[in-house]
């Protein structure tokens, strides 16, 4: 085989540039590249040519830098270690120990947000804003899939909102014996403006109004468990698209201003867990994968 074709055929297993500077110098030390074998001034600065077309590797230039803040733990002002009760100790031979053992979580919270199912964008009040059909159909399949998860519920809380309360009624009929509560807090609204700013949406609402609403159902609903709570725990929350989005960038400690970068289906399950340590995890977002193709919508 020549060297050319040996040449070829190293660089196309390779694949990679380092290959190709290997081949190079040793193509030049036997003179392949057309001047005498005994040139080695010219052979060398071909040869670091070639080297100075190669980026330097550094490890941190292959891994991206870190940005933002880092994990704030006392996110939801309830770590134990933040946290004082002004109990006096009443004994010299009391175990100071005790108390934070017992101010500690340790249960770990799942809280699955679901957005309501499709409803009447042509009514002019919030009464008249009910369930389409499909979106009744929508709200079947949601709750048939969260029945199926086996998970024991302990609450179930939606809007006051009549598409969301509609949504959560039905999802109740597949979740016997889970306790039912509306909350004013969850409405819809327009956490926060958004950015990249979008100018084919402009919310009704004012933002430091609905801000602060969102903002206090994100602090209600939004948090590491109690410490007397002793079992996880596995609530849902029914509401809508923009409070949901705003929770997850908040519980994430996310820009909260991005919260329009993600879209939801109607139906759809946000899974957030949170554990006794104040860490969060997204498990779902937006899943709707329960539902066939022809039944996803996203009003």
């Amino acid at each position: 085989m020549s060297y050319r074709k040996t040449f070829q055929l190293i660089c196309g297993f390779a694949g990679g540039s380092a290959a190709l500077v290997f081949a190079a110098a040793a193509a030049d030390s036997r003179g392949y590249f057309g001047e005498p074998r005994g040139e080695a001034a010219t052979r060398w600065s071909r040869f670091t040519v070639l080297q100075a077309a190669q980026p330097p590797w550094t490890p941190s230039s292959q891994t991206p830098t870190p940005t933002g803040r880092p994990w704030d733990f006392n996110w939801d002002k309830r770590d134990p270690s933040m946290l004082s009760n002004g109990k006096k100790k009443e004994s010299v031979n009391e175990d100071p120990s005790s108390d934070q053992d017992n101010s500690k979580p340790k249960a770990t919270r799942n809280i699955l947000l679901i957005r309501h199912s499709q409803y009447n964008l042509s009514g002019n009040s919030d009464k008249e804003r009910i369930l389409t059909p499909l979106g009744r159909e929508q709200a079947e399949l949601t709750g048939q899939r969260l029945a199926a998860l086996g998970l024991k519920y302990d609450i179930l809380i939606h809007s006051s909102m009549s598409r969301a309360t509609e949504t959560a009624n039905i999802i109740s009929k597949h979740l016997q014996g889970v306790e039912l509560v509306s909350c004013d807090l969850l409405r819809e609204g327009a956490p926060i403006e958004p950015v990249p700013p979008v100018t084919h949406w402009k919310p009704d609402a004012v933002y430091y109004e609905d801000g602060a609403r969102i903002e206090a159902a994100f602090r209600r609903y939004i948090h590491r468990a109690d410490p007397n709570q002793k079992e996880d725990s596995y609530e849902v929350i029914v509401c809508h698209a923009n409070v949901i989005r705003y929770f997850v960038c908040r519980a994430l400690q996310f820009p909260p201003e991005g919260w329009l970068r993600m879209g939801l289906n109607n139906g759809s399950i946000t899974w957030l867990t949170i554990r006794p340590s104040g860490r969060v995890a997204l498990r779902t977002l937006g899943d709707a994968g329960f539902m066939p193709p022809d039944k996803l919508t996203r009003t």
